[in-house]
């Protein structure tokens, strides 16, 4: 007996276990499935092909509103019955004949679909829909990665095939148009199950001003241009047959407004989809890359790439993630109205994957360490409240050379707190205060953290043996990137 022989048999006979099972089990009769559909068909439900599709799972929402939107008219029946998402819809109708499933419930599962927002998508529901003189079935099922179902599965009965698969065409375009995360923040979260994402994660759309962002002359105007600028000349990029993709690396020490920038950039192109992914999460950058060019104009935010720089994917094989991550780059349209931007701390441990990938990055923009103007800046911008004269603002600007933009945002809440505990406006004593204490000998790991080690140069300048000392990338290294 073959293999083939011994599954069949066992199929069988499962099914045989089910029957007797439900001939000695007494129960209130229930409307039958498979009549309730062929009456809506018009035909024997079992007598017309299935046609079906998978989706990701985070899409639950989109095919939904698709499917709705398709049908002229519709209703939504459930199923009672035990382990009926085990079954194919065929499965179900030849059960529903032995009273083993029937007409029930629909099954539900809220889901957000913006930061305040959430929606009752069907998670195992039957549409009983009509379009023109076409009548349909559509059986709709959510993802389950607890017990193996990793996609949306959609199965579809219509009176004709062609019915069918008019329908099934027309979806990806429907998905599209009727897709609830357009112009929101998303990011790709694991699942807790299995391999693959889960539900997304929405955010909040920075409110970050032009003013809000301090930046050496000329930074901040080259990262606008190669984002914002594009978007805005899109259509004439495109006349002259111009690529839109493009790809902006943003590099520095830490603490320096990398982030910072990126937010401005996202409260910038308030029409934009952004895509986030951070560390180890870039791992589904393929889905990210999917979701923008489905909703472009589209930003893939890439934070901290040099944590993956030489990480493999999950099987330990292949090519580092970060390999992955161009590859995906590269592989969109050049009418792609999709930006990539990327950050990172270590651009060293980038440079050799950028320099086997060339043209993935058109900007490579170093982010440094505020100058004497630019921690002026940075203690107005934290700091309009407090009461200080112009000496001891210069004199705080002189003491704090080689800090971070998060040191002077810690300066200046330690500023407020001292004020507070004194029972007095915060000024010119209270901010000496904090300026003597984060900058003291005693609170050398707070000043690491908050970038206050390094110098000017944005090198370590501490001599501790214990702090890497070893210089960042040469200026000058991403020459060749530029295309």
């Amino acid at each position: 007996m073959t293999d083939i022989d011994v599954d069949e048999f066992a199929r069988l006979f499962t099914r045989f276990l089910e029957r007797m099972q439900v001939a000695g089990t007494s129960r209130p009769a229930r409307e039958n499935l498979r009549d309730r559909l062929r009456d809506h068909l018009g035909v024997e439900p079992e007598q017309v092909p299935v046609v079906a599709s998978a989706y990701p799972s985070y899409d639950l929402p989109n095919v939904q509103r698709a499917v709705e939107a398709w049908f002229d008219s519709y209703e939504v029946l459930g199923l009672a019955g035990a382990n009926r998402a085990h079954h194919s819809l065929g499965e179900l109708l030849e059960l529903a004949d032995y009273d083993r499933f029937g007409v029930g419930a629909v099954d539900y599962q809220r889901l957000p679909i913006d930061v305040d927002e959430e929606l009752d998508c069907v998670a195992f529901g039957f549409y009983l829909g009509v379009r023109g003189v076409d009548r349909y079935v559509a059986l709709l099922r959510a993802a389950n990665p607890q017990y193996g179902r990793m996609n949306v599965d959609l199965e579809i009965l219509a009176a004709e095939k062609a019915a069918g698969d008019r329908f099934l065409e027309a979806l990806p375009d429907l998905i599209r148009e009727h897709n609830v995360f357009r112009g929101k923040v998303v990011s790709f979260e694991g699942h807790e199950f299995e391999r693959g994402t889960g539900p997304f994660r929405l955010y909040r759309r920075p409110g970050i001003t032009r003013a809000d962002v301090v930046l050496p002359d000329g930074v901040l105007e080259r990262v606008e241009r190669a984002v914002i600028g594009i978007a805005e000349q899109r259509e004439t990029l495109l006349a002259a047959r111009q690529h839109l993709r493009r790809g902006v690396l943003l590099y520095g020490p830490p603490g320096t407004g990398k982030t910072h920038t990126v937010r401005y950039l996202q409260s910038r192109l308030p029409d934009f989809t952004v895509v986030l992914l951070a560390g180890t999460s870039i791992q589904y950058i393929s889905q990210a890359c999917s979701l923008a060019r489905v909703l472009q104009p589209a930003i893939v935010v890439l934070e901290d790439c040099d944590l993956v720089a030489e990480a493999r994917d999950l099987h330990g094989m292949g090519n580092p993630l970060l390999f992955q991550v161009l590859n995906e780059m590269d592989g969109l349209a050049a009418d792609a109205d999709v930006a990539f931007v990327l950050t990172t701390n270590r651009a060293d441990l980038l440079e050799p994957a950028l320099a086997q990938r060339p043209g993935r990055v058109d900007l490579a923009v170093e982010v440094p360490l505020p100058d004497e103007q630019g921690r002026a800046r940075l203690l107005r911008l934290y700091g309009p409240d407090l009461d200080l004269t112009p000496e001891v603002v210069d004199e705080v600007v002189e003491q704090s050379a080689g800090t971070t933009a998060s040191f002077m945002k810690e300066l200046v809440r330690r500023t407020v707190l001292l004020a507070a505990e004194a029972d007095e406006p915060p000024g010119d004593p209270h901010i000496r205060a904090a300026t003597a204490e984060l900058l003291s000998a005693r609170d050398l790991l707070t000043r690491r953290l908050l970038g206050a080690n390094a110098g000017p140069s944005g090198h370590a300048t501490t001599t501790d043996p214990g702090v890497d000392t070893a210089p960042g990338p040469m200026p000058g290294v991403y020459k060749g990137l530029i295309r």
